[in-house]
């Protein structure tokens, strides 16, 4: 059965060495095991895959998908790349440092969505993108499809000028970056095969590629473990059907054909409110709970809300407790200190005992 899982594994890896990429982070990341969090719960065994450790400008999920899409941005000849998301935007962070890296220009358009009145503090990611040299654009338009179009014109703009952008366009970019989180799956398989165990449940916030791309990976694999995809935002199109699609186009780039099914992708919009892009309870609990058990850092709008979806399931008795649990950290911890003013009032610090 091994022999056979690193057969596979490896006719797998070599379909993905075809596709353009880049090196930019430390890979394989850490896969640890909480004891005082898994305690804490009174749950299972649950490893965390150390994402937050990817090594690019503090780390994160964006920088496994920034290997392929710079990779495929140099192939394409491209002298800047026309990126896009909110202002405390984790993957606008990674990608200015990937552009830093390898010497492309980078023109950031943040957009403040339900921030709009309020003044815009540089601090946290949008902080990070000043020191790495990003051009940044902020406009009133949230994340979503309106800001796609914002990101097209001003990629437009640069072409008129002679450049050749590089742009966030979904059909083209996310199959791409769901490769990278196949290649997860396939570390989180090896690291626990290692350890004589297999992954039974797999947590992570997504409601893209990298959602996606644990999909793809547990497909290829025919891998019996449970994707839990805890979702951070609800687009306004059919997220599930989107991530089935994203799956398939991706295996499509290895010259493979998936037949997975939106039905398959298990995704749950649950720990969202009261909103995108704002902290919830139920995160401010996990991310101090993690915090204070492991010395762990999340942060409040993605891994945060992930984990608290987590411990739910814990909580509501949905996991047994011999399972093998794994919890994808996919970084954001400098957008903790955008929001400090809340997480200082909403958490307070530990009392001196009498």
């Amino acid at each position: 059965m091994v022999d056979q899982l690193t057969s596979r594994l490896q006719e797998l890896r070599e379909r993905i060495r075809k596709v353009p990429r880049c090196e930019l982070g430390h890979f394989p990341t850490p896969l640890e095991r909480t004891h005082r969090f898994s305690e804490a719960i009174s749950g299972p065994a649950v490893w965390i895959k150390r994402d937050d450790c990817t090594g690019l400008a503090l780390g994160g999920n964006k920088t496994r998908h920034n290997e392929f899409l710079i990779g495929d941005a140099l192939a394409k000849g491209a002298d800047i790349v026309v990126w896009g998301a909110g202002v405390q935007s984790n993957n606008c962070r990674q990608t200015a440092a990937a552009c830093a890296r390898v010497g492309l220009d980078c023109h950031l358009v943040l957009g403040r969505g339900t921030q709009s009145d309020l003044p815009v503090e540089i601090q946290g990611n949008l902080l990070l993108d000043h020191l790495l040299g990003a051009m940044i654009e902020i406009v009133p338009e949230g994340v979503g499809p309106e800001l796609v179009r914002k990101i097209k014109q001003r990629a437009e703009f640069y072409q008129q000028k002679g450049r050749t952008p590089y742009r966030w366009d979904p059909p083209v970019v996310k199959p791409l970056a769901a490769l990278s989180y196949a290649l997860c799956f396939f570390e989180i398989v090896e690291q626990l095969a290692a350890q004589g165990l297999s992954p039974d449940l797999i947590y992570v916030s997504s409601a893209g590629s990298t959602g996606a791309g644990m999909a793809l990976g547990k497909a290829l694999l025919e891998h019996s473990a449970q994707v839990k995809i805890i979702a951070p935002m609800d687009w306004p199109w059919d997220t599930k059907a989107d991530l089935a699609k994203t799956a398939r186009d991706a295996a499509r780039l290895l010259g493979m054909n998936l037949p997975l099914k939106a039905e398959e992708i298990d995704i749950r919009f649950d720990q969202i409110a009261p909103g995108y892009g704002l902290p919830s309870p139920s995160g401010n609990e996990a991310l101090s709970l993690l915090a204070r058990t492991e010395g762990i850092l999340t942060d409040p709008i993605y891994s945060a809300k992930a984990l608290a979806g987590l411990i739910d399931d814990v909580r509501h008795k949905r996991i047994p407790s011999d399972s093998t649990v794994v919890f994808v950290h996919t970084g954001g911890t400098p957008a903790l200190f955008a929001y400090h003013r809340e997480l200082a009032q909403k958490i307070p610090a530990r009392r001196i005992a009498d």
